[in-house]
């Protein structure tokens, strides 16, 4: 046996190192962030386990492609600050990815590791190197192309935006980025709460590419306050859209228009975006239920339980009308919810809301359901059991059944191709749109995704962007 070989097996026999986190009795009451991050120590020993594959699947599996392998060899050998830099050559947010990038069923799900046990921690390692940059680091920033004169507008500071704004700006380019908030961020700063990731953390990752060179203009409605054509009109020569999925959706069922039903996505902007978690330091007003019921089974239905418990529920239950395994949520997320105390109420259905004399919601009458058929989404469509109905009582209902497409911006451009959901068409690897000069993408284009797979959108229009320039169509 050589000795290439044996050292390869003591990685693999190798545990992974687990994060420190808040204990759930304590966590399920503050706003603090859930995991408290590696030490060095830690981190070097976790960088260990890599076993520095020839063809890397993990690399593979990474949307934005970063060289997983790369960055994990320099953490290994102490080079924190060297790490992040290589980190920066293909994400500028690996503070943001570290944190809410579903590792289990991208990068760590192609780890060979995983084939006989627990991947390398590769989403830890990269919080590690983005938090030591942050804690530690001179605040250099990575190398940029000449300038080349040429203009490009993004609209929407979210994920995907802001990937393609910091691709471009170190490309060259001047960049400014439209968002219509007052603070940039999108869904990162509206849509996830401050335990899965803190503003601070948003705030810092924005300012970085500011920093680079990029110009953030908020209180923008691009489609309201200035078309499109108005912004190649101002000089600008591309335009990418990035303005997410944001239209809320709700499951038109009885008794809707009771007071105490809302969407996941008021709840979560009014105690995200506007702070309504720092009452009374903020007072922005922000229903509080004693008896609350979630609807749905994704990540933002996992963030809205857990903000609702953190808020000052008594009871916090979660009603899903597929099993454990159908539902979409990160793993880690769901455990995380479940430690906390939400009740998961699974192969359920609200079949409509009750309430009193006051138009107050009271309960709701749910029925149970069992699994038949695979659907479109390739799932086991959720039939329902005659004759097994019951009731939930309940004070505050959020719905979490996922969004549509925005019509703000794309109603003002009748030139963009839609779908029949009202998202804008493109090309799958370019991003380009039927109007020349703009590109889009991210939910806007595929609907409620995550996070990462808008980066991976913003990547391609970038690249894609930058031939545009310097080529032409």
């Amino acid at each position: 046996m050589s000795v290439e070989t044996t050292a390869k097996e003591k990685k693999q026999k190798k545990s992974r190192m687990q994060m420190p986190e808040q204990p759930p009795q304590v966590r399920a009451r503050n706003f603090l962030e859930v995991p408290t991050g590696y030490t060095p120590e830690m981190a070097r020993e976790e960088a260990s386990r890599c076993l520095q594959c020839k063809n890397p699947g993990c690399v593979e599996g990474c949307p934005v492609g970063v060289d997983i392998p790369g960055f994990i060899k320099l953490i290994h050998e102490g080079e924190f600050t060297q790490s992040i830099r290589h980190i920066w050559t293909m994400n500028s947010l690996p503070a943001v990815c570290g944190r809410v990038c579903p590792q289990e069923i991208q990068c760590e799900g192609k780890c060979i590791l995983a084939k006989k046990g627990e991947p390398v921690a590769i989403g830890n390692l990269e919080r590690f190197a983005a938090d030591w940059e942050r804690a530690h680091g001179t605040g250099a920033l990575p190398p940029k192309a000449a300038a080349s004169g040429k203009k490009v507008a993004v609209v929407g500071a979210g994920p995907a935006g802001l990937t393609v704004a910091g691709d471009l700006i170190q490309k060259g380019h001047d960049v400014t980025v439209f968002e219509a908030f007052h603070k940039p961020g999108g869904v990162l700063l509206y849509g996830i709460p401050e335990f899965r990731l803190p503003k601070e953390i948003v705030a810092q990752e924005v300012n970085f590419l500011e920093r680079l060179g990029v110009k953030v203009e908020c209180n923008a409605v691009v489609g309201r306050t200035v078309t499109l054509d108005e912004l190649f009109a101002q000089g600008f020569q591309a335009i990418f859209l990035g303005v997410g999925a944001g239209l809320p959706k709700f499951m038109n069922i009885p008794g809707e228009n009771l007071v105490g039903i809302l969407s996941a996505n008021e709840y979560l902007t009014r105690a995200n975006l506007m702070k309504a978690y720092l009452f009374p330091k903020v007072d922005t007003p922000i229903p509080r239920g004693k008896e609350v019921v979630v609807l749905g089974g994704g990540n933002v239905a996992m963030d809205s339980a857990r903000t609702a418990l953190r808020l000052g529920a008594d009871r916090v239950r979660l009603v899903y009308r597929r099993s454990r395994e159908e539902m979409p949520a990160r793993a880690a997320e769901a455990h995380h919810a479940e430690e906390e105390g939400i009740e998961f109420f699974l192969l359920t259905n609200p079949v409509r809301y009750l309430g009193n004399e006051k138009g107050r919601l009271t309960g709701m009458e749910c029925i149970k359901m069992e699994l038949g058929e695979p659907d479109a989404s390739g799932r086991r469509r959720p039939v329902a059991v005659k004759g097994s109905e019951f009731k939930i009582d309940c004070d505050l209902c959020i719905v979490a059944v996922g969004t549509g497409a925005n019509p703000l911006l794309t109603s003002s451009t009748p030139d963009l191709k839609l779908n029949k959901w009202g998202y804008i068409d493109t090309d799958p690897k370019t991003g380009k749109t039927r109007k020349k000069g703009v590109w889009a993408g991210g939910d806007i284009v595929t609907g409620s995704a995550t996070v990462i797979l808008a980066m991976g959108a913003g990547r391609g229009a970038a690249n894609s962007i930058h031939d545009y320039l310097n080529y032409g169509w």
